[in-house]
């Protein structure tokens, strides 16, 4: 597959991680990704995917792509034999100004992109990105559209201020101490949470956390999981196994086997890292 990325320029690089450009074949039909602290935006310009946001939820096909904030629990995402898309990752709260609805809304629940921006911009939007000359035109197009549509966003400081400080801890600050520093009542912060990042901002940390500890796994190595658990500062090793099932739907040492599959089956591949296997 190809995949190409940037981060984009101010004031976008302040809400955005990257954006990126995706086509090829998938290394499988099926993928699973895990709950990750970053809502993403993808325009689909190929086949349709199809997406499932969790066990008890249906299958649902998108054609023009998907918006979905925060997840807190693993989805599952279906590839066609050959895909193209441009999409972005948005830091927790970067997703906000460009929603006419709560973020909260779409917490575990993708929507195809012209819910968000209706149909007619989307479609105009997909025809540019389909006829661009290459993906750093796309990229810019994309950047341009994204700047376009910036809007100002009250209490979005506050939740980006208290947001950075949970990654900087991974997610061991402690919530009360967030609220205090803040200057605002715990109910108020949740609330704010909720409206522009789609969870609490205990919700957030756990994340922060989990994600954190997910990536110093290194799964080509021997693991002592209980040293793991403690070193990320879960309660005892029952803790961080529910939080693992809940995040990914697998166990640990579940977990590693398909993580190793996929190291085994296509070494270096530019989608190794995070989704995992699900067929």
């Amino acid at each position: 597959m190809e995949y190409v990325s940037r981060v984009p320029r101010p004031p976008l690089d302040g809400l955005i991680d990257d954006l990126y450009y995706l086509a090829g074949a998938p290394p499988y039909a099926l993928l699973t990704l895990p709950a990750a602290p970053s809502p993403l935006l993808v325009l689909n310009l190929g086949t349709p995917f199809r997406i499932r946001g969790g066990a008890e939820v249906e299958t649902a096909e998108y054609s023009d792509g998907c918006v979905v904030t925060t997840p807190t629990r693993a989805w599952e995402f279906g590839y066609p034999p050959r895909t193209r898309s441009v999409g972005v990752h948005f830091k927790p709260w970067g997703l906000a100004p460009f929603l006419p609805m709560p973020a909260a809304e779409l917490c575990d629940r993708p929507v195809p992109v012209e819910q968000a921006w209706g149909r007619p911009a989307v479609a105009e939007l997909r025809d540019r990105l389909a006829t661009a000359d290459g993906p750093h035109e796309m990229l810019t197009l994309l950047e341009q559209e994204l700047r376009r549509r910036l809007c100002e966003t009250p209490g979005l400081g506050l939740v980006r201020q208290m947001s950075s400080v949970i990654a900087a801890t991974s997610g061991a600050v402690a919530i009360g101490d967030l609220s205090a520093a803040a200057g605002v009542s715990s109910t108020h912060l949740a609330q704010r949470f909720k409206e522009l990042v789609g969870v609490t901002p205990k919700r957030l940390a756990r994340t922060h956390r989990f994600t954190a500890t997910v990536f110093a796994i290194n799964p080509a190595a021997p693991i002592d999981w209980g040293d793991l658990a403690g070193g990320a500062g879960y309660f005892d090793q029952a803790h961080f196994g529910h939080e693992f099932r809940a995040f990914t739907g697998l166990t640990p040492t579940r977990y590693v086997e398909v993580r190793r599959r996929f190291l085994r089956e296509h070494p270096g591949h530019v989608l190794d890292g995070w989704p995992l296997p699900a067929d």
